[in-house]
């Protein structure tokens, strides 16, 4: 609606996990590398939390974009809320399975045919866990243990990543055996003022807008109100472009978003 006035290509705001919105500010790019290390070396099992809407997902889906598909195959859940046979059909349909089984044992087996049979062809398999925890049932955390059984001359079959909000460490710190299993841990904070001027710029960029769209007075003011929560940061700045497009403004002033902020 507002894309043309402000000479976009697209939105530079949309809450969707588009890797070519990944903002690597410092905690990101250390995160990101970390997520690699532990595919790429096969470490087993990596955990990565954060509050809610610091970009998680959008970070997984930046990893799955570094991994050559002609070397990896990944199985990404991102609605965990299964038992923990829907769980494992789920890995199983996500990793190429058409029509997985249903007896859990018979999964099993396909599951650890499907490993075997990428290791064979030279390929590594990655299982992503996305809003991890939502999980509710102790036992589906006791299945994705399971799955790090997977082994072959004493290498992991897989490598496991579980993404969730914080509440997500006490749950994996519940399962003795699969906290034990976990090679990296790393948590994602809030965007400080400095990294949130940065963010806004790099969406602004790369929608091919000015950007000096965002006063400074502005950007102090969005920093303050998401608390530097990405998400909340997106749904500010993405209302103050529709507001500055309404009142025809040559850029986004501090009045501009405490109108906005008033709406929302």
């Amino acid at each position: 609606m507002y894309e043309s006035y402000w000479n976009f290509s697209e939105k530079p705001f949309e809450n969707t996990p588009d890797p070519r919105f990944l903002y690597n500010s410092p905690q990101h790019e250390e995160a990101l590398n970390r997520l690699l290390y532990v595919v790429k070396e096969g470490k087993g099992a990596g955990l990565l939390t954060g509050i809610y809407g610091c970009g998680k997902t959008l970070l997984a889906r930046a990893l799955m974009k570094e991994l050559e598909s002609s070397v990896y195959k990944v199985a990404i859940i991102s609605n965990p809320r299964l038992d923990d046979i829907e769980l494992l059909r789920m890995i199983a349909y996500n990793l190429g399975v058409n029509d997985p089984p249903v007896r859990k044992a018979d999964i099993l087996i396909t599951l650890e045919r499907v490993l075997q049979n990428n290791l064979n062809d030279g390929k590594k398999t990655v299982v992503v866990i996305d809003e991890a925890h939502a999980i509710e049932d102790k036992n589906i955390f006791e299945e994705i243990r399971l799955l790090l059984n997977f082994q072959h001359e004493n290498k992991f079959l897989l490598t496991l990543l579980i993404l969730g909000q914080p509440e997500l460490k006490d749950k994996v710190e519940g399962n003795k055996q699969l906290n034990q299993r976990i090679a990296m841990r790393y948590y994602l904070e809030a965007l400080n003022l400095s990294e949130t001027e940065h963010y806004i710029k790099h969406r602004l960029k790369v929608s091919g807008g000015s950007q000096e769209l965002f006063e400074p007075d502005a950007i102090a003011l969005i920093h303050e109100r998401s608390g530097g929560i990405p998400r909340r940061i997106n749904q500010i700045c993405d209302v103050s472009l529709l507001t500055g497009f309404g009142r025809e403004a040559k850029s986004i002033t501090r009045d501009i978003v405490d109108e906005t902020l008033k709406s929302l």
